[in-house]
């Protein structure tokens, strides 16, 4: 059982991200990473949101007729998307008008109900609310390094906005990585989340056909060692 889980996990952050591999929900992935914080943020919503709908629909998931099972799931997911955002809003509404309309959004995120409809409906709870949650947190992680690449190259700091989501006293802890940087506006612009998302789908590419490059010389390594 804990190899499956295991699967589960390599699966949702390497060989099936949903940022750099499967490159679904790219309209927040690219509107939303002009910081890391505001990346990372909704990221955690939608690992949240993604982690809530496996589970819901998991154990109901034989109850369902096949002919309404969409409809169904995004009643499910618009349902806990409204909870998100209503939460989100009252304890950090700053945050909340930063990602404005991309929070509910969600709803229509294809990774979401993709998961829901590939995974949650053919498999037990545990398994399925893992799926879901580390996908999110997949999806979480190339959202926080793209906007930390942005920040870094537009503005020259790292964690800005940090304020937003525990107030204030949060400033300090702000890292000014480029001193007295005046800002490359390319960066913070669209043009720059295609750069910037493309370089790490190519960057992800390169890992994985290195890796499979050393995987072929050590059994063609081990192949005379074998006749003898």
């Amino acid at each position: 059982m804990s190899n499956n889980y295991k699967e589960i996990a390599v699966n949702a952050l390497w060989k099936q991200n949903p940022g750099v591999v499967q490159l679904l929900g790219l309209c927040p992935t690219l509107a939303v990473t002009t910081t890391a914080v505001n990346g990372m943020s909704l990221g955690i919503a939608t690992a949240v949101v993604m982690a809530a709908s496996n589970g819901a629909v998991s154990p109901v998931r034989k109850l369902v007729p096949s002919e309404i099972r969409v409809p169904v799931f995004i009643l499910v997911i618009a349902a806990l998307v409204s909870i998100i955002d209503m939460s989100i809003n009252a304890f950090a509404q700053p945050l909340h008008k930063v990602l404005g309309i991309f929070i509910p959004l969600i709803v229509v995120n294809c990774i979401v109900l993709a998961r829901v409809e590939s995974f949650a409906a053919k498999n037990t709870f545990v398994p399925s609310v893992l799926d879901g949650f580390m996908m999110g947190l997949g999806g979480t992680m190339v959202l926080g390094l793209l906007g930390g690449i942005r920040e870094i190259f537009g503005k020259g700091t790292l964690f800005s906005g940090l304020d937003l989501v525990f107030g204030p006293g949060a400033k300090q802890f702000v890292l000014t990585v480029v001193p007295d940087y005046h800002g490359f506006l390319l960066a913070v612009l669209p043009p720059g989340a295609f750069l910037g998302l493309g370089a790490l789908v190519a960057l992800r590419n390169w890992a994985e056909v290195r890796k499979t490059a050393k995987t072929d010389t050590d059994q063609s390594s081990l192949k005379p060692a074998l006749n003898h």
